[in-house]
């Protein structure tokens, strides 16, 4: 009787199978002044073939399943290393912006630092253009002030004070002799 003859309608995996064929032989009779055993051959090649025919199976369902745990291990793999570039990519284009950012506040700072020195110059120039312009409006001013003066003195010469002859005439003297005090 086989393994598969004791359980009708059930089918045992070969580790089962394997452990019938030792309990056969653990409860099989001795044979007399032997280390023998007496086992019925027919039950034993019967468990064995039983395990024969088990056994690929149950190798095929352990492929399967180291397959499938390759895979799934090389797909974690390539996840990870996916991960990993996507991190490194992410901290290059980091390093770029930031160094971007560097380098345009220092273009800034230069383009800042020209405009101010630009400015300084502009404004001594201009400076110096009005001092200069200011010192000529002085020697003309100076020039003309001295010819202002000289035409006043010329005009204060002292000319006798004539008598006024009637009331009139004094009015009118008064009117226009301004410089007399």
């Amino acid at each position: 009787m086989t393994g598969v003859e004791q359980f009708p309608g059930e089918t045992l995996d070969t580790e089962e199978l394997i452990l019938q064929v030792r309990d056969h032989i653990d409860t099989a009779r001795s044979v007399p002044m032997s280390a023998s055993v007496m086992v019925n051959r027919d039950e034993l090649i019967g468990l064995l073939e039983d395990a024969v025919q088990a056994l690929p199976e149950e190798i095929r369902q352990a492929r399967w399943l180291l397959k499938e745990r390759e895979e799934f291990l090389a797909k974690a793999r390539r996840e990870a290393e996916e991960i990993i570039d996507a991190g490194r990519q992410q901290a290059q284009r980091m390093v770029e912006k930031t160094e971007v950012v560097r380098e345009a506040n220092l273009h800034a700072r230069r383009i800042v630092d020209d405009a101010e020195k630009t400015s300084r110059n502009l404004k001594h120039e201009a400076e110096d253009y009005i001092d200069r312009k200011l010192a000529s409006f002085e020697v003309v001013l100076e020039r003309t002030m001295a010819a202002v003066t000289k035409g006043r003195e010329r005009l204060q010469v002292v000319m006798p004070a004539a008598e006024p002859e009637s009331p009139e005439e004094l009015e009118d003297a008064s009117f226009f002799d301004q410089d007399i005090v």
